[in-house]
């Protein structure tokens, strides 16, 4: 059983959100409550990482963190500069100050990876997770031999028979509904968009780790229908983004369920990769501008300002507001509470998770 493999008592995990959205007491509440609370360690400097596992440890169950792997990428300062005039009219009307960004090179988010790798290792942690592809064969080996359990991210059966072959413990399948940032990873996000509900009983046919379903999931009656099609385990996202331990901007925790009528949608302007966020301004007048931003991780420094800028206004209209299509379902209480109530509404329904 996936909860055995992972050593909770409850195969629910919390999505390990970057950008501050997972606190330590995001992680800590989920954990102690029975399930599993995951770092999303992607964009955090290592040492950073090292002091975050070392205090969760001292408070904490069991917990994992979840890592990018780097993907070629190539940002040039003529881009650079051709993204910050598609933004100029931003800066202007926040009155910010052009920022000064250099172009990040590969081999520099390598390193940083192989990094937070080696702190993973060293600091014993649980559970490691993955996205946006698979880590080298002897950093893999690494892992495993230090006794971490592995867990790999696909949104399509070819990446998840991917994983599997790896060596990898488990997979999350992320569906289209999910909020953040694709991990497609062999073929493009449009050739990979998948609902998860078909997702599930498709891999549950051809693959043998464990299935974490991940996408649209709120309530017990998302998680009873993934475990139905052959998921052994959820994690969820959006679901925690609401809750009082997360690290989200107001702006974003309100606007989750304000509106139940704008729809969560797949956009690049923001960070330069693929993300489902809620539609506002921003991705409307952005949009057509699209070819001119940069790559990850630059597109993000360079949209930074103008994002919490519009949250210090208390306006969503120009703040990256990551949600899955199930946004509206959102309820507003603890972790801890949140974790309960799902396990008493799937099995209500004769399920156990």
């Amino acid at each position: 059983m996936l909860k055995n493999l992972l050593g909770v008592d409850h195969a629910i995990i919390q999505s390990p959100m970057a950008g501050g959205i997972t606190t330590l007491r995001l992680v800590s509440a989920v954990s102690k409550a029975g399930g599993l609370g995951m770092i999303g360690a992607g964009g955090l400097e290592p040492e950073d990482l090292r002091k975050l596992i070392r205090d969760l440890k001292k408070d904490a169950g069991t917990f994992g963190a979840n890592l990018f792997v780097p993907w070629q990428f190539k940002v040039t300062e003529q881009g650079i500069s051709e993204a910050y005039e598609a933004l100029k009219p931003l800066y202007e009307r926040f009155d910010l100050d052009q920022r000064t960004v250099a172009p990040v090179a590969y081999e520099d988010v390598e390193n940083k990876f192989n990094e937070r790798i080696e702190v993973i290792i060293e600091e014993q942690v649980p559970v490691c997770s993955f996205i946006f592809g698979i880590p080298s064969h002897q950093q893999i080996e690494r892992l495993k031999e230090a006794g971490i359990i592995l867990i790999g991210t696909a949104t399509t059966v070819k990446e998840a028979e991917m994983v599997e072959r790896a060596g990898f413990d488990a997979v999350v399948l992320q569906g289209v509904e999910a909020g953040g940032h694709r991990g497609s990873f062999l073929d493009p996000v449009e050739d990979s968009l998948v609902g998860l509900m078909s997702l599930i009983p498709e891999a549950a046919d051809h693959l043998s780790i464990p299935l974490i379903a991940s996408g649209g999931i709120m309530d017990g009656r998302g998680i009873a229908a993934a475990r139905i099609l052959g998921a052994a385990g959820v994690q969820l996202g959006t679901a925690f983004i609401s809750t009082e331990e997360s690290g989200a901007h107001a702006v974003h925790k309100n606007a989750l369920s304000a509106d139940r009528g704008v729809p969560s949608v797949l956009t690049r302007v923001f960070t330069g990769r693929a993300a489902r966020a809620i539609k506002n301004t921003f991705i409307k007048d952005m949009s057509e501008h699209t070819k001119r931003m940069v790559d990850y991780p630059v597109q993000r420094t360079l949209t930074q300002p103008i994002q919490d800028a519009s949250k210090a206004q208390n306006s969503t209209d120009y703040a990256m507001l990551l949600a899955g299509q199930g946004k509206a379902m959102a309820r507003y209480m603890s972790a801890a509470e949140l974790v309960q109530q799902l396990v008493v509404e799937t099995e209500e329904l004769g399920i156990v998770i």
